[in-house]
């Protein structure tokens, strides 16, 4: 049985709901925030919303973010070198929270960046800036629980990961726990764009609508309009690009006027093919 007692902001069931009277599946970009530093990175993730994006999935930068490939490590690293640190990401949060009320804004990030600060001063801090999930790649299901229920304290939805070969004991947890949105993994291995996505059997997403996971998102590899069109055919509820996205970002880091136009367009056609 799904967690149905909490609700957290409701925006990613408001998203879902309008998505789904409109016939469309998301299409969730992600970027570092602070890449490449935090002027440019406020109009980076501004043009994605303003592109079509659907919800957006952000990270802060880590010196060992061991799940991401070199496109995410290197996004990390330029942000790190221009000296943009925690407090400065969740200030830019806040005024894209203030200028977009209703996109659903997620954090995916590492375990240590939120025991740094603790767990209660870090979920507060992401909750006044206006985060409505978070996602922690280094902590198995086994270990979720205690963050669940600081998320929960501060109404933030913990995003939980359905892996490829999940037993039906994890997806069975995973639908009691999970709430926002299900983080589906394409494949196995590292983020990154250059390894194109397993797209998983329909059958895999049925198990996980038996168990009444929250929607499903799929992650890893997905680069390609065809990548998002056949996500959302096999049943996944959309489709989350990072390393495609930040690719763009590194490719046009000398002409910002570039990047921005690059990334509208991508983030437009990749909107588009979420439409059923």
């Amino acid at each position: 049985m799904a967690n149905t007692a909490f609700v957290g902001t409701k925006r990613y069931d408001n998203m879902f709901s309008k998505l789904g009277e409109a016939k469309q599946g998301a299409f969730v970009p992600f970027v570092m925030v602070g890449d490449p530093d935090l002027e440019t990175s406020f109009d980076i993730i501004r043009t994605l919303v303003e592109s079509g994006a659907d919800a957006l999935e952000l990270g802060i930068p880590y010196s060992d973010p061991i799940a991401d490939g070199p496109t995410i490590q290197k996004a990390s690293i330029r942000a790190l070198n221009n000296k943009v640190r925690p407090d400065g990401c969740f200030e830019l949060i806040r005024k894209i929270r203030d200028m977009f009320d209703d996109i659903p804004i997620g954090l995916l990030l590492y375990s240590n960046l939120v025991l740094a600060k603790g767990l209660e001063g870090f979920y507060k801090q992401a909750s006044e800036a206006g985060v409505d999930s978070i996602l922690i790649a280094d902590v198995p299901l086994r270990e979720a629980d205690r963050f669940i229920d600081v998320a929960q304290a501060h109404n933030i939805q913990q995003i939980l990961i359905a892996p490829p070969n999940a037993s039906e004991e994890t997806l069975s947890a995973i639908g009691d726990k999970s709430s926002g949105y299900t983080y589906l993994l394409g494949r196995a291995g590292v983020t990154g764009a250059e390894t194109a996505a397993d797209i998983p059997a329909a059958a895999l997403i049925d198990k996980l609508k038996q168990y009444e996971v929250a929607p499903p998102l799929l992650g890893f590899g997905i680069s390609t309009p065809a990548q998002v069109k056949s996500a959302i055919a096999g049943g996944a509820a959309g489709a989350i690009s990072g390393s495609a996205t930040v690719n763009i970002i590194e490719k046009h880091l000398d002409d910002k006027n570039a990047m921005l136009k690059s990334l509208g367009e991508f983030v437009s056609a990749m909107k588009t093919a979420t439409h059923l």
